[in-house]
This record gives C-alpha cells, structure tokens and sequence, in this order.
C-alpha cells in the first residue's frame, strides 16, 4: 500500500529551475486538503534524488532545466519506477518536445500559462491512473505526427544552418564533404516541408526540434 493509499493524501514532487514557478504551484497545493508537496527541485539531477527519497505519487516535471533536463531524468526516474506517474510541465509547446517527453514516459502534458487553473485537475486525473492531453496539445500532435524525423545528424547540420553557417563551414566543422551537408539540407526541407534554410530552421524551432539560446 502508497502512502497515499493509505492516508488519502497525494505526495506531490515539483521539478522546476524557477523558484516563482515552484512557489507558485506550492501555494495552489496548500489550499487542496487531499495534497501535500513533499519536495521542490530545481534540475533533473535533483529531481532523480528526491524522486528516490521521497517516492512521490505525482512528479510535476520541468522539460527544460540545466544539468538534466527533465526528459532525461523521466526517463532515468522510470528506469527504476517504471510506475512513475509524471507529468511534464513547460513553457514551450514544440511537438519535439511534447513527442520526446511522452517518449519517456510523461502520463501528463501542461504548459505552464494553465498551471493555476489545470495542476490540481492534472494531479488528480495522473493519480487516479489516466492520461492527461490538452486539447491543443493533441491537436498539435496530430497536425505533424506521424512525420518523417530528422536524424540527430540533420539536427546537428540544422543547427549550424541556425547559425549563419555555409555549407562548406558545416562540413569543416563536421569533417564531411559538402556535397554530403548539401544532401543533408535537402532531405531537412523535404522532411520538414520547408522552402529554404531559413524557414526550415523557423518550422524547427516552432516544433521544437532546435533550442536556440
């Protein structure tokens, strides 16, 4: 039996790398008498320690964190707890994401402008063993998968395409031929249904695919 089971509460871990976010969410679960936060961490590698402290019922997960980002450290928490019930949480709502975060086994999806309105609703519904999809979030989905990916060596050329790198830059940079970084840029603007370097690297950073600092 959970501990949860057996007192009827929710044990609720918040993984953030803002300490307002992580305030905020604090101060929504205060008011619900049948949840408690058990902790608060700030990057995925602290999220895989308190995860194995405290055996939370519900991980509120940031996707984006330094260190570990929280995909990796889902994925790393549910290696040993394939149970875990997490529920991504992010300000950015690239299908990339979204997809690789499901991947590694989110049940839940929020971004963080419905926190105040939806966390109590997602928490409960995560609990209580369902799966939790915005609408928008489905539809957004839907609308580019399945598609074609892009293979990391195309992300990596995508990347250096971001920059204002030429072909020739790319391939010294890689140690490829041109004629290899052209190919790659071809297969990228079929793949992504782009019209050039420069819209294939904005549909890219839409989906989620590059993260430019």
């Amino acid at each position: 039996m959970t501990p949860s089971e057996s007192t009827g509460i929710i044990r609720v871990l918040c993984v953030d790398d803002h300490p307002l976010v992580r305030k905020g969410i604090a101060s929504i679960l205060a008011n619900e008498t049948d949840m408690v936060l058990v902790a608060e961490a700030g990057n995925g590698r602290e999220a895989v320690s308190l995860f194995k402290e405290h055996q939370p019922d519900v991980t509120l997960m940031d996707l984006r964190m330094p260190e570990v980002d929280g995909t990796s450290a889902t994925r790393m928490i549910r290696q040993e707890s394939p149970d875990a019930r997490i529920i991504a949480l992010t300000s950015y709502d690239g299908d990339q994401d979204i997809y690789r975060a499901l991947e590694a086994g989110v049940r839940g999806y929020i971004l963080k402008e419905m926190v105040h309105t939806e966390v109590v609703r997602a928490i409960r519904t995560v609990h209580s063993g369902k799966r939790l999809m915005p609408q928008e979030v489905a539809e957004r989905l839907s609308e580019y998968f399945p598609q074609v990916a892009l293979t990391p060596r195309e992300v990596e050329v995508l990347g250096c395409v971001a920059k204002g790198m030429a072909n020739k830059e790319i391939a010294t940079l890689l140690g490829t031929a041109s004629g290899t970084v052209k190919m790659h840029i071809q297969n990228i603007l079929a793949k992504l249904g782009a019209s050039d370097r420069t819209h294939a690297v904005t549909i890219a950073m839409e989906r989620g695919i590059l993260h430019l600092s």
